[in-house]
């Protein structure tokens, strides 16, 4: 399993909005990043300075939020409905699409839920369930 370092996915990111920036040619994953990173303007300054990323610390105290999280968990949302694993999250993400109007939307809603699964992973100590995760997303489709 492909596991990058934190500085690794801030190397990737920045380097990804640089490259878009300048009309280079992106690989595939580069171009589904570097449509996420166009809808967040919030974040091109941070993106636009390697050094500064490598060197940020982003805690929850601290008010900020982490664009580089942010934008792995858009990726990873963006993976999962590709190969619909868990199976059954592409129609959960698709459905919270059509009634939030917004892809973008639904993909925040579904990170709320791909957050608490991790958090609860991390807590007790056992790997992620998939299973409780599709449940929040079906449940958030469908409220």
């Amino acid at each position: 399993m492909f596991q990058p370092s934190q500085n690794d996915v801030r190397r990737f990111f920045c380097e990804t909005h640089a490259k878009a920036r300048q009309g280079l040619p992106l690989t595939p994953i580069e171009t589904l990043a570097a449509g996420w990173i166009e809808q967040h303007p919030e974040y091109h300054a941070e993106l636009s300075d390697l050094q500064a990323a490598l060197a940020a610390v982003y805690t929850v105290e601290d008010g900020r939020t982490n664009p580089f999280l942010h934008l792995a968990m858009h990726l990873t949302i963006s993976e999962q409905v590709s190969i619909d694993q868990p199976t059954g999250i592409r129609q959960a993400v698709e459905l919270l699409a059509a009634r939030r109007n917004s892809l973008h939307e639904a993909q925040h809603v579904a990170m709320e839920a791909l957050g608490e699964m991790i958090w609860a992973s991390q807590r007790s100590g056992l790997p992620p369930d998939g299973h409780a995760y599709l449940d929040a997303v079906r449940r958030r489709a469908t409220a």
